[in-house]
């Protein structure tokens, strides 16, 4: 893990190593069957039919981000930026918590870093959270 400006990197595909909280992204329907959120049931907590929100106990806990309907179509931009609003809101009131977000749909929802990372910025203001590397153009601005 690196740090720059006290925001916290680590590298794509990794996971977390001191009781964060995982988080992923994920499909409304809750079958977690790849990437990231089959590991998140696998090691952190997250539940076969929940698409959404907090799973688990500390220290195997995770956070499921839509970017897939129930019908496993792609959401619109607007709609996922709706679902990272509300876990922006679920950090704030949680000050005891840490996370670890993965580069939520930006694999098997297809979606560009450049369009997702932003989403995630007011983070930076809170604190607490550890970003894939690949996000720092995006959340710090330095292209």
């Amino acid at each position: 893990m690196s740090q720059d400006d006290g925001i916290t990197f680590h590298p794509d595909g990794s996971v977390p190593q001191h009781g964060e909280v995982f988080v992923f992204g994920s499909n409304l329907a809750g079958m977690h069957g790849g990437g990231a959120a089959a590991e998140a049931v696998r090691r952190f907590g997250a539940q076969m039919g929940v698409g959404w929100g907090y799973m688990g106990a500390p220290p195997r806990h995770s956070f499921a981000i839509p970017t897939l309907d129930e019908h496993f179509e792609v959401l619109p931009l607007e709609e996922i930026a709706r679902y990272v609003e509300r876990f922006i809101r679920f950090v704030a009131e949680h000050p005891q918590l840490r996370f670890f977000v993965t580069r939520v749909g930006c694999g098997i929802a297809g979606y560009r870093d450049e369009q997702i990372a932003p989403l995630f910025r007011p983070l930076i203001a809170i604190g607490r959270c550890s970003f894939a590397e690949k996000w720092r153009p995006y959340l710090l601005g330095k292209r």
